[in-house]
């Protein structure tokens, strides 16, 4: 279920809906799928399955910037793996995660390219919302549809009871 998951994540991570033109891009859905081994089995498998994943991308796109930031967000789904709508809430954690070190690493190397009038903080704030907060409010109101949901919960009932 873990491979299969990062498998998912990295080919959904390709398909870009809008990339955005200094980096940045709102995917269908790829860090819902490395979410998902932390909630189906917990905080370790979630943060062993999101540090398999950032070894792939470094494999195929080798660009290190707080690269360790993608398994602390990704893994820390496991945290909520047994409260209701834990899904949500770690899938939340994760995005909220994700854009602080986005930030810090626009903020810190990409503050050259601050718009006109905008110091590097604010603008990688703003870029940076952008482009996480759209895909994070996408994926959730993907998970908030009730096929999806109920579909979530058998293939965790499935993962967890072989």
């Amino acid at each position: 279920f873990s491979a299969m998951c990062i498998a998912l994540g990295y080919v959904t991570s390709m398909i870009k809906i809008y990339h955005f033109p200094f980096g940045g891009s709102v995917t269908l859905c790829s860090m819902l799928f490395i979410c998902l081994p932390g909630y189906f089995f917990g905080l370790r498998a979630g943060l062993i399955s999101a540090a398999a994943y950032g070894i792939l991308q470094l494999l195929v796109e080798p660009y290190i910037l707080f690269q360790s930031a993608g398994i602390w967000r990704a893994g820390t789904v496991g945290i909520f793996s047994k409260s209701k709508y834990g899904l949500i809430k770690g899938y939340l954690l994760g995005i909220c995660g994700r854009y602080v070190f986005v930030v810090l690493s626009g903020w810190l190397f990409f503050g050259e390219y601050a718009w006109e009038g905008w110091g590097a903080l604010p603008y990688s704030l703003a870029y940076n919302a952008a482009y996480v907060f759209t895909e994070g409010a996408l994926t959730v109101v993907i998970l908030l549809i009730p096929a999806v949901s109920k579909a979530l919960a058998k293939v965790k009932t499935m993962a967890v009871n072989p």
